[in-house]
């Protein structure tokens, strides 16, 4: 599944010269140039990383990080031309991974963002949720040791539940990051598959938000 990274950054040049590097390096990149899209795109998609600014039109970058914080632990790389401690020690208060400040080299950009991504399992050849191990480059889910006979879809629909760990994805999110977002369907393509995929496996792990979507069981060992 593509790794998917929303950009927020004010300055046009700086946002357009990442998010083409960004691009190239493979990875799918959402940018805007304003706190409060940033925001509503933030609750509306689903992020494996967030590359964000601090002086932004509208919301600040530090008023988006403490909202995105209510809601899950994506990775948040600050990156801002804001250089002293107090910007510095606020932004890690209040939980941002990692600070990269203007100017920097676009090379050592695109490492912090693999060890941040890496870091958080996102790059990870095999992926565990309690009895679940998902691998990626193979497209296989198995369950306690046995292999689950899932469609293309079933699979990444999984696995977006569980990259989205902790969170309740919407009909809508899930449609659009497995279907596409010019997909003609509604929330009954989605509710079909969950009802196939539970079928699959052993234990039910998924659970539905009457009326919102759908999430994982909280982890146990």
């Amino acid at each position: 599944m593509d790794i998917r990274i929303l950009l927020v950054e004010d300055d046009e040049h700086i946002c357009n010269t990442v998010k083409t590097f960004l691009s190239e390096a493979g990875y799918k990149v959402d940018a805007c140039i304003d706190g409060n899209e940033a925001h509503q795109k933030f609750f509306n998609n689903l992020y494996q990383l967030v590359i964000l600014d601090i002086m932004l039109p509208g919301m600040s970058g530090h008023e988006l990080l403490l909202e995105f914080r209510k809601l899950n632990n994506t990775p948040v790389l600050m990156m801002t031309a804001l250089s002293d401690d107090e910007n510095q020690i606020k932004a890690f208060d209040a939980e941002a991974d990692d600070y990269v400040t203007k100017p920097f080299r676009i090379q050592l950009l695109l490492k912090r963002v693999e060890a941040l991504l890496r870091r958080s399992g996102a790059l990870a050849k095999e992926i565990r949720y309690s009895k679940l191990t998902l691998l990626p480059e193979d497209f296989k889910a198995v369950y306690g040791g046995v292999e689950l006979p899932l469609t293309l879809k079933e699979f990444e629909i999984l696995m977006l539940l569980v990259q989205g760990r902790g969170r309740t994805l919407s009909h809508e999110i899930i449609l659009s990051r497995v279907w596409g977002y010019d997909f003609d369907g509604d929330g009954s393509t989605v509710h079909t598959h969950i009802k196939n995929l539970r079928a699959k496996m052993p234990e039910n792990i998924i659970q539905t938000a009457r009326g919102v979507g759908y999430r994982l069981v909280e982890e146990t060992l």
